[in-house]
């Protein structure tokens, strides 16, 4: 185990678009980040082939490379950008107080400020097939990437409001939307039950599962089968949306920060603070209502202003003190 401690003005673990906007600008108010990437450098978007509804980019720009370029203008303002997994916090409770860190169990840091960017992880299905085809046709944001399928047949996978919303949002802009039910009801509010049965274009399939995707470079159908009778069948459709969920990565949270009961973490209203003095939260990691690219870069920038803000307060007392 390593015995040196290294102390670090501000800290920023993840690595998406949250993140690296902290470090934008947490850089240029020389807090001098450091910002630890995580076990998904770039987050979520380092999977989406192309981003289209990012401003600034009239040509659209696949995700990969729009990390890339966040990555090289943090870097550029002096961030230094590690690769590495946040695997152990003590935090402070204290106004000023230092937070501890350990990073893939062996290095020890000590953080006068601490932004939270780890995102969320997407429920997937674990299928083969489904996983090959993430970013040809399969994915887990209708908003971000619903665009692509306009005017074409799509199935959707979920029965909760998420699920119900995104297959409406679908079928305004696609010619078919077939919902696929695990059982034989939605767990979805009333109100979005109904909105999903009065519009025309959206089939629910209930009782139903993915099978399997099909298509070799593309999704050009699905292997449905019914959990009932066993009997499965083939349906053609170009694109599959996968609605059951998202993971926030917080475990290593739990106990210090507060969290709602999904392992969201908790900000207080139009901040990024925590309930705990220093560390701030931005992107995914506390909003389950919009996860985009566009939120999560402005919750960024203002977690980075919300912690210039602490630490300038924090070494006012500190004057004062010694005053």
């Amino acid at each position: 185990m390593s015995e040196t401690v290294e102390r670090i003005k501000c800290l920023i673990i993840g690595s998406g678009p949250a993140g690296y906007t902290a470090a934008i600008y947490a850089s240029r108010a020389d807090l001098k980040p450091v910002l630890y990437t995580g076990m998904e450098p770039g987050g979520q978007l380092t999977t989406t082939t192309e981003v289209d509804n990012f401003p600034g980019y009239p040509e659209g720009i696949d995700g990969p490379t729009m990390m890339m370029q966040l990555q090289k203008q943090a870097e550029r303002f002096g961030t230094e950008v590690r690769i590495g997994m946040v695997t152990s916090v003590e935090l402070s409770d204290k106004e000023g107080g230092i937070h501890k860190i350990v990073v893939d169990n062996n290095k020890h840091i000590e953080a006068e400020s601490i932004i939270i960017s780890t995102g969320a992880t997407a429920k997937y299905l674990g299928l083969p097939s489904e996983q090959r085809l993430r970013g040809g046709g399969v994915s887990a944001c209708a908003v971000c990437d619903g665009f692509f399928y306009r005017g074409q047949d799509v199935a959707i996978v979920g029965a909760g409001d998420t699920a119900a919303e995104e297959a409406t949002y679908l079928a305004n802009i696609c010619t078919k939307v077939t919902m696929l039910v695990r059982k034989d009801e939605m767990r979805a509010s009333k109100a979005m039950q109904h909105r999903v049965n009065n519009t025309p274009n959206i089939e629910v399939r209930y009782n139903t599962e993915v099978d399997e995707v099909l298509g070799e470079q593309v999704v050009d159908g699905l292997r449905v089968i019914n959990n009932q009778t066993g009997e499965k069948e083939d349906i053609s459709v170009t694109g599959l949306f996968i609605a059951i969920g998202h993971k926030p990565n917080t475990d290593v949270f739990k106990g210090q920060l507060q969290m709602d009961d999904a392992g969201y973490l908790i900000t207080q209203p139009k901040t990024t603070k925590t309930n705990m003095p220093g560390v701030f939260a931005a992107g995914d990691v506390q909003d389950k209502e919009y996860r985009q690219a566009i939120t999560a870069a402005g919750t960024g920038c203002m977690a980075a202003l919300d912690a210039e803000r602490y630490l300038a307060d924090v070494k006012t007392e500190e004057k004062a003190v010694e005053a």
